[in-house]
């Protein structure tokens, strides 16, 4: 049991590391690139020096590891819990699955309208469209959860922050930036979300 708490401290945590780790140095020893005009794709995309390492370290393993947040808090809820909580935690279990085949349907940077590029293109927004209403149903019913406040307003942040940064944000920033914002409220949300749930549990 005790094992499981130190897990599911650290979990999420390492999720989040390998991803801000790989974009960063993968990022940095590629020729040309740059955050601001390339996407985080570019660096796994076929044809790219290294493409395979980012897309594991990057992509694959980070999903894998939110998916494995998302079913340890489903765990977590409780049995007299809105039924919304529920069903939210299974929507971020599929955005940690559709997060992971980013890495194994990389895009194509030769060719934008290619099927690989729009294969990849499609887990993107698989990814998106379950976190995003997966954190907003889980943090609604968690605001009627006696404890969980914290928890509620973690998931309803990090739902609207992503809401934002994957389809508004884009109008007045580059579109590699606002990716990135959209990469960063996962990243939160995947260190803070154990953490939160065994402090209410």
């Amino acid at each position: 049991m005790h094992t499981m708490h130190r897990i599911d401290r650290v979990l999420g945590a390492v999720a989040a590391g390998l991803l801000v780790a790989a974009v960063l140095g993968f990022g940095a020893v590629l020729p040309g690139y740059h955050a601001l005009r390339h996407p985080v794709a570019l660096l796994g995309a076929i044809g790219v020096p290294h493409a395979q390492a980012f897309s594991l370290l990057g992509f694959v393993l980070p999903g894998l590891l939110a998916t494995a947040v998302a079913l340890r808090l489903l765990l977590r809820v409780p049995r007299t819990a809105a039924w919304s909580m529920r069903v939210g935690v299974q929507l971020l279990v599929l955005a940690g699955l559709a997060f992971a085949a980013m890495g194994v349907l990389p895009l194509d940077a030769s060719d934008i309208e290619s099927p690989a590029s729009q294969y990849h293109a499609s887990a993107w927004m698989v990814w998106v469209l379950a976190f995003v209403p997966g954190t907003l149903m889980y943090g609604l019913g968690a605001l009627r959860s006696p404890g969980a406040r914290a928890q509620a307003l973690l998931h309803l942040g990090c739902g609207t922050a992503m809401l934002l940064a994957a389809f508004v944000l884009q109008l007045w920033m580059p579109a590699p930036l606002a990716q990135r914002l959209a990469f960063g409220c996962w990243a939160a949300w995947l260190v803070a979300a154990l953490p939160l749930a065994r402090r209410h549990g």
